[in-house]
């Protein structure tokens, strides 16, 4: 019970992780974006491997996305490697879901989609057959997650932005810029405690070996244990960085919002939350297409995934290389639709 009980709690950290840098960020770049340019090691990008690649840390495991398949691979209580892989999502390339700034929010919820149901067979393909996870418990804990998600990154800095406008009286300008930064300062310091609970420190090696596997794969490197631990756990693709223009775009757009209570003013946030993804997604879109003004735009961001990824070990690179193979390779998994 002590070890399910982590575990739930566990989820309940990868899906805050996930929501807020993860969903809202990675997961909108990597569903349908294809961004290439120089990886933070500054090694350049074999062009043949400009594909849309790239990943999410889950309990004890790593899913990965191809250009038309995921794959997921989670290693078992025994040690065993445990993989799967189902096909991609297929609506987002239709229609209005490919339209500027429409197409970043879509993608984001196909991903969030994807990457619940991932967190949930991981975290039972974790803990085993005699301690998985009942469908009560896992909707109660994502339900708590965005319980903690809403009152953390919106309600929060909304209530810490009025008392500020209190105690200094400035102008609203200035209390817009001050909810941006104590929504960022929220997100980092968040990110650094969880990040000292060793089951979470588990989850951002994960993150780690992610990033480290797209990395060499991108730089046509043989995909073994030694090139891969090489690479950097770097990658400018990652949500990590993208939280930032996420922040900066809030500040602009929700400066054309009223006054009201605190309740009203955090469920308009909520509702413009597509607008400022989709936004952002642009926005971050044009920067990584850059090799002057973006590349140099995004490098100051780079530095928050020293808080969100660790160096993996060879397990978890293996992990990682399995959970890319069974996405790039229809026969390398068996096919399990989510």
């Amino acid at each position: 019970m002590k070890k399910k009980l982590g575990l739930l709690w566990r989820i309940i950290g990868d899906t805050l992780c996930g929501g807020i840098h993860l969903g809202v960020v990675t997961k909108v770049l990597f569903a349908g974006l294809s961004l290439w340019a120089d990886d933070a090691s500054g090694k350049e990008i074999d062009e043949s491997r400009k594909i849309p690649v790239g990943g999410q840390a889950v309990i004890e495991g790593v899913l990965m996305k191809g250009p038309e398949r995921w794959g997921l691979a989670v290693r078992e209580p025994d040690g065993n490697l445990w993989s799967s892989s189902w096909q991609g999502a297929f609506w987002l390339k239709r229609g209005a879901w490919k339209w500027p700034v429409i197409r970043g929010f879509a993608s984001m919820v196909e991903m969030m989609r994807v990457g619940v149901r991932a967190l949930s067979i991981s975290a039972e393909r974790a803990l085993g057959e005699e301690e998985s996870f009942s469908p009560v418990e896992m909707v109660i804990s994502l339900a708590i997650a965005i319980l903690m998600v809403a009152g953390l990154f919106i309600a929060f800095p909304v209530w810490v932005s009025d008392r500020f406008i209190e105690l200094t009286g400035v102008s609203s300008a200035a209390k817009n810029v001050a909810e941006g930064v104590v929504r960022g300062s929220v997100f980092v310091l968040y990110i650094a405690v969880i990040g000292l609970w060793k089951d979470i420190q588990r989850v951002f090696a994960y993150h780690g070996a992610e990033h480290k596997t797209i990395n060499a794969y991108e730089q046509a490197l043989p995909m073994t244990q030694e090139n891969i631990a090489g690479c950097s756990r770097i990658h400018r693709r990652c949500g990590t960085s993208f939280m930032l223009v996420v922040v900066v775009v809030s500040i602009v757009i929700f400066s054309f919002l009223g006054e009201g209570p605190v309740w009203i003013r955090a469920a308009e946030r909520v509702v413009l939350l597509p607008i400022v993804i989709g936004i952002s997604y642009e926005a971050i879109r044009g920067a990584s297409k850059s090799d002057t003004w973006g590349k140099y735009l995004i490098m100051p961001a780079l530095s928050l995934q020293y808080l969100t990824t660790k160096e993996p070990d060879e397990s978890m690179i293996e992990v990682a290389i399995r959970s890319l193979d069974a996405a790039l390779n229809p026969d390398a998994a068996p096919d399990d639709a989510v």
